[in-house]
């Protein structure tokens, strides 16, 4: 079942803003587009996941990148460190079971980031993981309309 119900425009709006200006502070759209995929993983977001991974394609991401980022951990020289502490801190702050991100992920993020790079990065994070709650509830189907 499909709800259409509209999202708020303003809240659209703001959400667009935030998510573009988190990717702008982190400077890299391959690994922006990389961490919102996994967390549209983890969220199962369907509209989330169509969406990134179309962009993700548009922009050259190769197809074992894509194809195996849910193994990421697995694939030995696939990913580079920097990517590799970013997924991390992804899965951290996506699933936070225990209430925290472990000293260990986040200081592995931050020995690859620097400060400002790392306030983006855990801000896309959080954006994206805001887009997951409000498009999953909703059941925006893979190509659905924009809200």
């Amino acid at each position: 079942m499909t709800r259409t119900d509209v999202l708020d425009r303003e809240v659209a709006r703001t959400m667009s803003a935030l998510s573009a200006a988190a990717k702008k502070g982190l400077g890299d759209p391959a690994l922006a587009e990389l961490v919102m995929i996994r967390a549209s993983q983890i969220n199962h977001c369907a509209f989330c996941l169509d969406l990134h991974l179309r962009r993700a394609h548009e922009n050259g991401e190769s197809e074992d990148r894509i194809r195996l980022l849910n193994a990421w951990e697995e694939t030995e020289g696939l990913y580079s460190e920097r990517e590799r502490a970013a997924l991390a801190l992804t899965e951290a702050v996506t699933v936070l079971t225990d209430g925290f991100v472990p000293d260990t992920v986040y200081e592995r993020s931050a020995a690859h980031f620097d400060e400002a790079e790392l306030a983006h990065l855990t801000g896309l994070i959080a954006v994206i993981n805001g887009w997951n709650r409000l498009m999953v509830p909703r059941r925006i189907p893979p190509g659905g309309p924009m809200p």
